[in-house]
């Protein structure tokens, strides 16, 4: 049975939030005045608290939100949060059906939300929780920003690029059935419509934000119809955007390509499975799963998670897990909601420490605690950035 908490971040005041048409997520300065030794004051405080749906999952999820909430009452950030406890795992064998609906409530009062990682389990139902949400709340489009962190040695360095991922189809539609004994059918399912949304998504977010190219990843040389479809539709919808280059990339090669040259990769869009791929091989380019944020958007909903789903279950209690792309996905969804200076606020404190390099978790190769992360963003909150504290 999902319990829905309403946990009070903030004391201080709200905007009023409307979702942005198609995009969900129109270009939003992420640019705040620079000064120091602190980043500016808001000029005025509209008043109230924004409501917030919050989804911790399973796994790492509850103890990164605990983070969460730790930097948001430091931050005095304006968000009361409405926790839903969703988990397949935890509640196996029961009935989903109430607690799908209290999510989708939720979200219809908010608009917004910040998820954590729901483990789908290998046996139960063919559509799991995660895409029973994807479909209900229509989150058709996946967006992975890989960018290399400040201070963090990786193999490739000044990495920023963009993965746009279709999730509500594909190899995702969650239709199989045993035809005979001993042989499975697995449906993928690619639609003209699907197909030149997300193109159109991806041609839409590289004007908004940019960018000047965009590579359409796919197998069409294998599924001519599916992939071949999902090709065309690209090729169409950027003729009407001439301004942005645009390429094509074979799956196969395109994974290659992001370990050898990554650079050559602006924004790069996909259909469902190979999303999937791709962001968690991208991850492990700038730090791995727990680096690296994410976001989902329909028309009207915009859900905030970390870019590698991953539960690390292995994890779970033992106070080692990096909050980092939590937070990150957490000061986006503030900016999304027009808190500039909050999300501004946070993002650069988690940035500064982790150039510092004095307090890392283990998978950044340190010795640090999720605590003790979170412990060291919450005193450079407020601190210039060029504070050699952390």
């Amino acid at each position: 049975m999902a319990a829905v908490v309403r946990t009070l971040v903030g004391s201080a005041t709200k905007l009023q939030w409307q979702p942005a048409s198609v995009l969900c997520c129109r270009a939003v300065s992420t640019t705040m005045p620079a000064q120091d030794p602190a980043i500016p004051a808001p000029v005025s405080k509209p008043k109230g608290n924004q409501k917030v749906t919050m989804i911790p999952g399973d796994g790492i999820g509850p103890e990164l939100m605990h983070s969460v909430k730790e930097v948001f009452k430091h931050a005095l950030v304006p968000v009361d949060f409405e926790e839903i406890h969703v988990s397949e795992v935890q509640d196996w064998g029961q009935d989903h059906q109430d607690t799908v609906e209290k999510v989708i409530q939720s979200f219809e009062r908010t608009g917004v939300g910040l998820k954590g990682n729901i483990r789908t389990p290998t046996h139960g139902e063919l559509m799991g929780m995660n895409m029973v949400m994807r479909r209900r709340l229509d989150l058709f489009a996946n967006v992975v920003r890989v960018k290399s962190m400040p201070g963090l040695k990786t193999r490739h360095h000044n990495l920023d690029f963009v993965i746009i991922r279709e999730q509500t189809e594909g190899e995702y539609s969650s239709l199989e059935h045993e035809s005979v004994d001993g042989v499975v059918e697995s449906l993928k399912i690619i639609t003209r419509e699907k197909s030149q949304r997300i193109a159109k998504f991806a041609f839409d977010y590289a004007t908004r934000h940019g960018r000047e190219k965009v590579t359409a990843v796919h197998k069409a040389n294998i599924m001519k119809m599916g992939d071949g479809m999902f090709l065309r539709c690209c090729e169409e919808v950027s003729k009407l955007y001439p301004r942005i280059k645009f390429e094509n990339m074979i799956i196969d090669n395109c994974c290659m390509q992001l370990v050898s040259n990554p650079y050559q990769f602006d924004v790069m869009v996909m259909p469902n499975l190979y999303g999937n791929i791709v962001d968690n091989l991208a991850a492990g380019l700038v730090g791995g799963a727990g680096i690296v944020p994410g976001e989902s958007y329909s028309h009207s909903y915009a859900v905030f998670e970390t870019g590698a789903r991953h539960p690390f279950a292995q994890a779970v209690g033992r106070n080692i897990a990096n909050p980092t792309a939590m937070l990150m996905s957490a000061a986006n969804m503030l900016k999304h909601m027009h808190l500039e200076y909050h999300g501004q606020m946070i993002s650069d404190a988690v940035e500064r420490v982790i150039k510092v390099g004095k307090v890392r978790t283990r998978d950044m190769g340190g010795y640090a605690t999720t605590t003790d992360l979170t412990t060291a963003i919450i005193d450079n909150l407020h601190r210039g950035k060029f504070s050699n504290f952390a």
